[in-house]
């Protein structure tokens, strides 16, 4: 084990050296709680002086799609609430008689629903938030449900639209008082945030508009245009809220209350839900890169530098928080350090 964390130090430093990103905090463990954790490089390079710490709060972009929406759409799958395989437009008043009517849930959950690929938002229905949502519900087809697996952000943005339809809550009101709350994430909400958190922030992109980089508002845009509360992005997290995330994950009693999804929910999702459609995905995670679908290592990714893994054959977690979108847009050297975190974590 200590070897192995050796090992880990040295990648994860390695990677503020090369200036993948200006620093990292990164945990792996499993039911019982964290077995190792570090941190390394700076918060930002235009103040040397402030390290990256345990504490530090991370814009998690992608990783909002799984603590908020597949969360709260799980709770609402296990209360008997949502069904997964009836067609939206058969509860959905919203969605009855559009194409988005003959989707559902599963498909969405998968990325089979033949959704269209890219959000968008202002370019197709403007800029307020009523206008893209019935612009966002009653869209054409990309292609038929069932036919292809595509990543698309609209399936979040949808799946958050309909959690708010059946719970009469925002998005943010239910993740939080049906996840968070229970699990004790005192430090996850969605953004913008509060002077006292924005300190302890990692900055992400350089934003144009302003000459600084983003700090306690989300980097995603369409997060930035529905007011900081999308299914797409927009939530902010630390290593030991998503920590207590997944170590319920691997362990129900971990919980000081019980939040609204369960093991079901896991082994529903944490397992190939694509047939003989590739690539394969789960329930929103998929198989991590490198891995067979039968070993059930799962992960899913942040645009700005997060990533989260989980093992439920090994009993493991992982997770590693970079805000590597302060340097570049390119993904390939975070991918590369990604790859062989897992490897050293997960095996």
């Amino acid at each position: 084990m200590q070897d192995s964390t050796d090992r880990i130090k040295q990648l994860v430093a390695d990677g503020v050296r090369d200036k993948v990103y200006p620093g990292a905090v990164w945990a792996i463990g499993n039911a019982a709680g964290m077995q190792a954790a570090a941190t390394a490089g700076v918060l930002d390079p235009t103040e040397p002086d402030i390290p990256m710490r345990p504490d530090t709060v991370f814009d998690i972009a992608s990783l909002t799609k799984i603590l908020a929406v597949w969360s709260a759409i799980g709770a609402l799958w296990e209360d008997g609430t949502l069904p997964l395989d009836e067609p939206l437009g058969t509860f959905w008043p919203e969605v009855t008689g559009h194409p988005l009517g003959q989707v559902t849930a599963r498909q969405l959950l998968t990325h089979t629903a033949g959704v269209p690929l890219r959000a968008q938002l202002k370019n197709l229905y403007g800029t307020d938030p009523t206008a893209i949502r019935a612009g966002v519900l009653r869209e054409t087809l990309y292609r038929p449900p069932g036919e292809a697996v595509e990543y698309t952000d609209r399936a979040a943005l949808i799946l958050g639209y309909l959690a708010e339809h059946l719970s009469g809550q925002g998005l943010d009101q239910l993740a939080h008082t049906r996840i968070w709350q229970p699990l004790g994430m005192t430090k996850t909400r969605f953004g913008p945030l509060p002077p006292e958190l924005t300190a302890r922030c990692a900055p992400t992109e350089l934003d144009e508009a302003t000459g600084r980089h983003l700090k306690g508002t989300a980097h995603d845009f369409s997060a930035r245009l529905l007011g900081g509360i999308c299914g797409i992005a927009g939530a902010f997290s630390t290593l030991d809220d998503l920590a207590r995330f997944l170590r319920y994950m691997l362990n129900p009693t971990a919980a000081p209350t019980a939040p609204g999804f369960g093991p079901n929910w896991v082994e529903e999702s944490l397992s190939v839900q694509t047939g003989t459609l590739e690539p394969v995905r789960g329930l929103f995670w998929h198989p991590a890169p490198g891995t067979d679908p039968a070993d059930r290592s799962y992960v899913h990714y942040g645009f700005t530098g997060t990533g989260m893994w989980i093992s439920p054959k090994r009993g493991t977690w992982a997770a590693l928080l970079t805000n590597k979108l302060y340097y570049t847009r390119d993904r390939q050297p975070l991918a590369n350090i990604r790859n062989t975190f897992r490897e050293l974590t997960l095996g």
